[in-house]
């Protein structure tokens, strides 16, 4: 039980900082929302006045968040996904996705191993390379969420082949390697490269 209040409190403490970073957001600041789904976070960066660029591939999720962002002219909503290449991709919807599409567009993944996927029922979505999105921007990224369902291993080791990370000054990241057994070495590598480099913008234990 201390284990699980230990992480509770540390899961707040990072949440916390990244409300402070959204409350912190001005007008004329970039901020991202890879993985954006129908909004929880989108919005209240939009309510500040930054200039937003939402991702979201999922249909179901894409087509209430342009509902949810009819108001703010400030955003920009890209149905599609991060990745590591322009192109077309196979998004895999979560196994319960029939039943509540909306509700189960959460677990939606590129990954067709991600475990709580299915492999038959998927649609295909734009894919954007993220690395070169990132370095289009005519000024930094202020702050980055990245919540992609596994994705994000792989696209964050691409930004920091390419030494993009100092175009990001706050990046908050949700990690799957707990529940993807196949993405743990992978992510081990990219927490000792961003330990070794002492990156303290970029941060790996969002929710």
């Amino acid at each position: 039980m201390t284990g699980d209040r230990s992480i509770a409190a540390a899961q707040h403490a990072v949440e916390h900082a990244f409300l402070e970073r959204v409350a912190a957001l001005e007008p004329g600041d970039i901020a991202v929302d890879c993985g954006a789904n129908v909004g929880l976070f989108t919005l209240p960066m939009a309510r500040r006045g930054a200039r937003v660029f939402a991702f979201e591939p999922n249909p179901h999720a894409s087509g209430e968040l342009a509902r949810r962002l009819t108001p703010f002219p400030n955003v920009t909503l890209r149905q599609a996904a991060v990745a590591l290449d322009d192109g077309p991709a196979s998004l895999h919807f979560h196994v319960n996705a029939r039943q509540d599409p909306l509700t189960w567009s959460t677990g939606s993944s590129l990954l067709p191993f991600k475990g709580n996927v299915s492999r038959e029922d998927r649609v295909t979505v734009e894919a954007v390379d993220f690395a070169a999105f990132v370095r289009a921007l005519d000024r930094p990224v202020t702050l980055l969420k990245m919540d992609v369902e596994g994705a994000e291993v792989a696209i964050l080791h691409r930004l920091l082949d390419l030494g993009l990370q100092d175009r990001i000054r706050h990046a908050f990241v949700e990690l799957h390697d707990a529940k993807i057994p196949e993405l743990r070495p992978e992510t081990e590598r990219l927490r000792k490269r961003i330990r070794d480099a002492g990156l303290e913008n970029i941060n790996l234990d969002w929710m």
